[in-house]
């Protein structure tokens, strides 16, 4: 049977998705969830994310109790990176992960907000200056030194966490792969922290380029063309494909009432369209950076060029 053409496709399946009636309170492999039940409550990710965001808070109220509230870490900084948290809770808890495993939709969405919007999130909240305020002193001091000597390496990678970005991103997106991680709980888990953890260094180096005045924006601004490429490429081919290309889901997702190409279809443009909005931003925010550093070098260029000329002036005239 004729595919309907990618609109009329997709349109169908968010309203299925947004539509799925409340059921049991639990769902079994055979048993689609509903936005109810839809709860991944891993230990794994809860324990580690619970103990991330108790120790920003209490770093957080203990910084700004000693130099004022927004001194230190402002209140947009600490607004982006509660913004993280909500995103990570959204990809990990509810309601994607559970839905991620009959809709490719929903697992593109995941991945998508663990790769490209999660990591940039959190760490504009400066995480690590905000939770060293609320350990020890015996504690912070090492942790400090430990951050330093792990950022240099971390910031000056940005060719190899482009790499390992692209990597992560293409190869996790094999039908083989995802059939893998969809089968296994342990591979699922590995899955989702490589998503997180190439994103985080990823950004990191993308922030360091952003931040600091020294530090070239060209290469990053090559990074983020390279990712947008990639993810342009394999959206198109999830959106225009006219068959199912991840039998999984051709399985699974007309349990959930959805159209097999209208899933994937939309995965794909969820790929390519709002995913490449937060890469989009970091390249006009470096576009903007590179021509503020130009125009400040220029002044300084100009100032010194001006006393060295009221210099020879004040040599001639004596």
């Amino acid at each position: 049977m004729r595919p309907r053409p990618p609109r009329s496709c997709i349109v169908a399946s968010l309203a299925t998705l947004a539509a799925v009636p409340n059921a049991a309170l639990a769902h079994g492999p055979d048993e689609a969830p509903t936005l109810a039940t839809a709860w991944s409550l891993s230990p794994w990710f809860l324990v580690p994310a619970f103990a991330l965001l108790a120790l920003y808070l209490l770093g957080l109220g203990r910084l700004w109790q000693r130099a004022g509230p927004g001194h230190g870490v402002s209140a947009v900084e600490a607004a982006t990176f509660a913004a993280g948290v909500l995103a990570l809770f959204l990809a990990a808890v509810w309601p994607l992960d559970a839905y991620g495993e009959w809709s490719l939709a929903a697992h593109m969405g995941q991945h998508m907000l663990l790769l490209a919007l999660v990591p940039p999130l959190l760490l504009a909240g400066r995480p690590m200056a905000v939770i060293a305020h609320a350990l020890p002193r015996r504690w912070a001091r090492p942790l400090h030194r430990w951050i330093e000597r792990l950022h240099a390496p971390i910031v000056a990678g940005l060719a190899l966490a482009t790499g390992v970005h692209v990597a992560v991103m293409g190869l996790w997106h094999l039908p083989a792969a995802t059939a893998a991680a969809l089968a296994d709980d342990g591979v699922h888990w590995i899955m989702h922290g490589s998503f997180l953890l190439a994103g985080l260094w990823f950004w990191a180096a993308l922030w360091h380029r952003i931040r600091e005045p020294a530090a070239g924006v060209g290469p990053a601004l090559v990074a983020i063309v390279v990712v947008m490429m990639q993810m342009g490429f394999v959206g198109a081919l999830l959106t225009f494909s006219r068959r199912a290309l991840y039998p999984v889901y051709a399985e699974r997702a007309p349990l959930l009432g959805l159209e097999v190409l209208a899933d994937q279809q939309l995965a794909g443009l969820i790929m390519w369209v709002p995913a490449s909005v937060p890469y989009l931003i970091g390249g006009l925010w470096l576009m903007r950076q590179g021509l503020q550093r130009a125009e400040r070098r220029q002044a300084d260029a100009d100032v010194q060029a001006a006393k060295a000329l009221d210099a020879d002036q004040r040599g001639n005239s004596g």
